[in-house]
């Protein structure tokens, strides 16, 4: 990737459209500071600096775990949608202010004109296949991938009955959104994401400690390049690995949306971004399972995050893991360590959470989102940026790393409106031996020729998503979404009880 035009002057003129900040807010929703910490998301428009800013040479790229929100070797977590949009019109205005057009300007149109497919005939009654009875085999024809309205059951499985739908029946199923559409079904809604905007914010210290400031916010160490051959591997044996606080974490989120006041009454859904990234990355990636609790309160959806069941990590897991956490702790700024020193203690508990509220279609969406740290420009703005590590790329591992980790990338940072992802290169030893910028923005450009994915695609999906269950969940009642094998359904079953959490909070509101 060459950044002889984009490292010069990089805070300057040539991001002003990409991100704009809110000046105006309304409603709940605070204009950014030069000076506070709620500047950075609204994704300011500017670069991380000149060519030592964190990215050094090549455009290649691998994935692996990052320390953020989520890890494994080759899983990073999201990447940006040239293909979303604003596309607000003056019937969509947001309760909270105006609509950004400039978020991004990309319309969620495939540039591949549609197949038409010949007719399939009948190999064992040739005389009668597809000619004057049934719909077309073009596509078109089948289940959609949303339910029919109204009360009657769906028409499919034959006859049979629905022990053979699947092969299963769980007693507590309550609905199902099944995988049909085509991704160019999909590609043709124009699905817009509106520019988010940092409401609040909120730190957990190293003790688990929860304030409602920025003290655990990072900031970027543009000279990362610097420390190209260090040893990923140093403080692993002092590291505290992250704790599973469950619903207590969801919990610590709702805290600071009372502590700050922010009104829930125009919501749809209140969530950790996390949950975001599981629905919209399904588009694509049909193999991994996931959950999350579903629970509507007063009109409001709250997704709180489940986390499956793993098996024990190898020792070989637990370090490439903690590659991730290291190179977050090269990367970023720490007073306590001197120049040169060595990384001595790495903790996963401590982190910075950003409040976004953003609206995906007909959909206001209050968010947490866990940042790795922020860069700061010469007028004292800042912004924020995601940190990954990935395994250094090869022939036979470039193809599934742009299909799926750099899906996950864009994902994550374009959903927060962060505008740059540094990643930092490792080899199987776990000795850092590149770093490279990507823009959010750039990304989706960099997959669209070879038509891996388009993140309009994500976005349409995701609306077809939050449709469902929004029109589907009821009042005061508790679901679990998940998604499992065999992969070709999203599955709603009822749950026997709420967090307390999100009872307590519903109770102070």
């Amino acid at each position: 990737m060459d950044f002889s035009e984009q490292d010069v002057d990089v805070f300057g003129e040539d991001h002003d459209d990409d991100n704009r900040t809110h000046d105006v807010q309304q409603d709940g929703a605070h204009s950014s500071s030069p000076s506070s910490s709620s500047s950075s998301s609204s994704a300011a428009s500017s670069s991380a600096s000149s060519s030592s800013s964190a990215s050094s040479s090549s455009s290649a790229s691998g994935s692996a775990s990052s320390g953020g929100e989520e890890e494994v070797e080759g899983n990073g977590e999201e990447v940006e949608n040239n293909n979303g949009g604003h596309h607000g019109g003056e019937e969509d205005k947001d309760l909270f202010g105006s609509d950004n057009e400039d978020y991004c300007k990309t319309p969620v149109i495939s540039p591949y004109t549609i197949p038409v497919l010949p007719t399939i005939r009948n190999a064992n009654n040739p005389g009668r296949g597809n000619y004057g009875r049934g719909r077309p085999m073009n596509g078109r024809g089948g289940a959609g991938l949303l339910p029919r309205p109204g009360p009657y059951p769906q028409r499919q499985n034959f006859g049979y009955g629905p022990k053979f739908m699947n092969g299963r029946r769980d007693e507590r199923f309550v609905s199902e959104l099944k995988l049909s559409k085509s991704e160019e079904t999909l590609s043709r809604k124009r699905i817009a994401l509106q520019e988010p905007s940092e409401l609040a914010y909120y730190s957990r210290a190293e003790d688990g400690e929860v304030y409602f400031d920025d003290r655990s916010l990072r900031l970027f160490k543009r000279l990362i390049s610097e420390d190209i051959g260090a040893d990923l591997n140093q403080g692993f044996d002092t590291f505290t690995e992250k704790r599973d606080l469950g619903s207590q974490g969801f919990g610590d989120l709702l805290a600071c949306i009372r502590d700050k006041n922010i009104p829930l009454q125009n919501m749809h859904f209140v969530t950790y971004r996390n949950n975001l990234n599981k629905i919209l990355a399904t588009a694509y990636i049909r193999h991994e399972p996931w959950e999350m609790g579903v629970h509507k309160r007063n009109g409001v959806i709250y997704l709180d995050v489940h986390k499956l069941p793993e098996r024990p990590k190898s020792e070989l897991e637990r370090r490439r893991c903690y590659w991730g956490y290291c190179f977050e702790s090269l990367a970023t700024e720490d007073p306590r360590r001197a120049d040169g020193e060595g990384i001595h203690h790495v903790d996963a508990n401590a982190e910075y959470c950003s409040v976004i509220k953003t609206k995906l279609g007909a959909h206001r969406i209050l968010m947490g989102a866990e940042m790795d740290c922020c860069d700061s420009t010469d007028e004292g703005r800042r912004f924020y940026v995601e940190l990954k590590t990935s395994r250094e790329l090869d022939y036979h591992t470039e193809e599934r790393y742009e299909r799926e980790k750099l899906l996950k990338f864009w994902i994550q940072s374009f959903l927060a409106g962060v505008p740059y992802v540094i990643i930092g290169f490792r080899d199987d030893a776990g000795r850092l031996v590149r770093t490279e910028r990507l823009r959010t923005k750039d990304i989706t450009e960099r997959v669209k020729m070879k038509n891996y994915w388009q993140g309009g695609v994500c976005l349409a999906f995701a609306d077809e998503v939050l449709c469902w269950l929004y029109g589907t969940v009821k009042e005061n009642e508790d679901y679990i979404l998940q998604f499992a094998q065999p992969f070709n359904r999203l599955e709603l079953l009822q749950a026997q009880s709420c967090p307390e959490e999100i009872t307590n909070h519903v109770e102070q509101l």
